[in-house]
């Protein structure tokens, strides 16, 4: 059975840093491109960062600059580093696996059940 499960969330004051982390289990991810997303109340989910197999990176402008996605292929995890975090990046974050490395194609095969991230002022 796959699995991701995320961890590293929580409250946080705006200016701060968080890092999150997502463990899969329950298949090889060889191959595999990777994401977080995210999802506040009343929100779509919205596409946070990717990484594909060898190690592409790719972010939307909302977190580009403040998000650093990284992936340890050994491990099967993935994290993604959040600095200088503001009051609109608090939102349920998601991990998520994609089978054939096309990390901005939608949508993923695999999620985790999220991990909040609050954000105080």
């Amino acid at each position: 059975q796959v699995q991701l499960v995320e961890s590293g969330g929580g409250l946080v004051q705006a200016g701060d840093s968080l890092r999150l982390s997502c463990a899969a289990s329950g298949r090889s991810f060889s191959g595999y491109a990777m994401g977080w997303f995210r999802q506040a109340p009343g929100k779509e989910r919205e596409f946070v960062a990717a990484i594909t197999w060898t190690g592409y990176t790719y972010y939307p402008d909302s977190v580009k600059g403040r998000f650093t996605i990284s992936r340890s292929r050994t491990e099967n995890t993935v994290h993604l580093q959040m600095t200088n975090l503001k009051l609109d990046d608090a939102a349920a974050y998601y991990c998520a696996a994609r089978a054939d490395n096309s990390p901005l194609k939608f949508p993923y095969d695999y999620w985790g059940q999220g991990t909040q991230v609050t954000v105080s002022s």
